[in-house]
């Protein structure tokens, strides 16, 4: 089994990959827990801000050609007032936050070191920027006793706390989607994970 390349791109060299990415999006967050019925003509229009936004990045997992996972990132400056809002609330210098979004990886990739990669090159990324101490990124809350959640299902908490990551749950933003199988747009509250960033960290 080859392992997967993982390529960071930024600025127009995104813009040939994002209907892989969006596609990758569909396909992913239609899973517990965010169970998201996504439309691609959204998809590819809310991805090519991080073509536009100076210190985006996406993180893309190759084998060979095919684009079989994504992970996005920018400065939390550059994010939108729904997602900086609660770091304003609590008394936070914006600047000082990097924001990492969404992680796509197709079923069959997964347990293949992509996820850690993923981390590590947002990671390393971030540090390129002055005055960044703090890595950021938000997860949905579910109820755990919801009857959609697959009897398989295994959170990703204890992934994210071995990489450094810890739940501040007072700071949380609300974003709206339609689930599958429903009609209109809901809200659905996501919580926020911090790790704090400095040059030396590994």
């Amino acid at each position: 089994m080859t392992a997967l390349r993982l390529v960071t791109v930024t600025g127009e060299a995104l813009r040939p990959h994002l209907a892989d990415v969006a596609r990758l999006r569909i396909a992913v967050f239609r899973e517990w827990p965010y169970l998201y019925d996504g439309d691609a003509v959204y998809e590819e229009r809310y991805l090519a801000r991080y073509a536009a936004a100076p210190g985006a990045a996406v993180v893309l997992a190759f084998d060979g050609k095919r684009v079989v996972g994504a992970s996005t990132c920018l400065p939390l400056v550059e994010e939108g007032d729904t997602v900086k809002a609660p770091f304003l609330a609590a008394g936070w210098d914006v600047g000082r936050v990097f924001y990492f979004g969404e992680s796509v990886l197709l079923p069959a990739y997964r347990g293949r070191g992509a996820g850690v990669g993923f981390f590590t090159a947002r990671e390393a990324h971030a540090r390129r920027f002055p005055g960044i101490d703090t890595a950021a990124f938000c997860a949905v809350a579910r109820d755990p006793a919801d009857p959609r959640k697959p009897a398989a299902y295994v959170p990703l908490d204890a992934f994210w706390r071995k990489r450094g990551y810890t739940p501040s749950p007072e700071l949380a933003c609300t974003m709206r989607w339609k689930e599958i199988g429903g009609s209109e747009e809901m809200p659905h509250r996501l919580t926020f994970w911090l790790k704090p960033l400095s040059p030396e960290a590994a």
